[in-house]
């Protein structure tokens, strides 16, 4: 590799390791093997630099999760079996890139002092909710109509930084895919049937 590809190994490494604000620019050097001044050569500043790292690492993120979805199918298994075989692989890598998931946490932790880093998570949000609708509609063969995708893949958004969270925090006692099918379908019953347009806005009586 280059001058310019160190770096932006380096850079990673330390994201791993240090994190985002404990990063200095001599620990980025120190890990690529390249000078001080070739992070301004190469990238104006080690915040470019610290934010081109970043941004890759959001894409592995990404083919990461899609790995754990799309991986290690059951043929014939049902709707609820490849739900939660699906969760229990993105579990699994938890385990596996456990540095990875963490340093996305403190990431988002740290965002009101970094207005670019913000920017930059903000800017991958619908693509990554879309993203997520559409892996789950290759795993359950649903249909979701483009409108409702962004609302899908919110949905699992937000089951996916709930589970981090609580397996970071306590991997004994996060859900399992199967608890989280057991949940999902419950939740789904007690809300079921879907209220239409024409009945929103009304009580029970069917009045407005």
């Amino acid at each position: 590799m280059g001058n310019r590809e160190d770096l932006l190994a380096g850079a990673k490494r330390c994201l791993y390791e240090k994190g985002y604000a404990r990063t200095t620019a001599r620990d980025i050097a120190t890990a690529s093997g390249v000078s001080l001044a070739a992070i301004g050569y190469h990238y104006r500043s080690k915040e470019a630099l610290m934010n081109a790292a970043l941004h890759q690492a959001m894409e592995e993120w990404g083919e990461e999760i899609e790995r754990a979805f799309t991986t290690g199918a059951v043929a014939g298994a049902t709707p609820a079996e490849r739900f939660a075989a699906a969760w229990d692989r993105v579990i699994e890598s938890f385990t596996t890139h456990r540095p990875l998931w963490v340093t996305q946490f403190e990431i988002i932790a740290q965002t009101d002092h970094l207005p670019e880093v913000r920017e930059l998570l903000a800017a991958g949000v619908d693509a990554a909710r879309l993203g997520l609708a559409e892996l789950f509609q290759s795993i359950l063969d649903t249909g979701e109509e483009k409108e409702e995708q962004a609302a899908v893949g919110a949905f699992y958004q937000v089951m996916l930084t709930g589970v981090l969270g609580q397996w970071l925090v306590a991997p004994e006692r996060a859900p399992s895919g199967r608890d989280l099918a057991v949940a999902l379908r419950a939740v789904a019953a007690n809300i079921a049937p879907a209220v239409g347009p024409d009945q929103a806005g009304q009580d029970g009586d069917g009045h407005a």
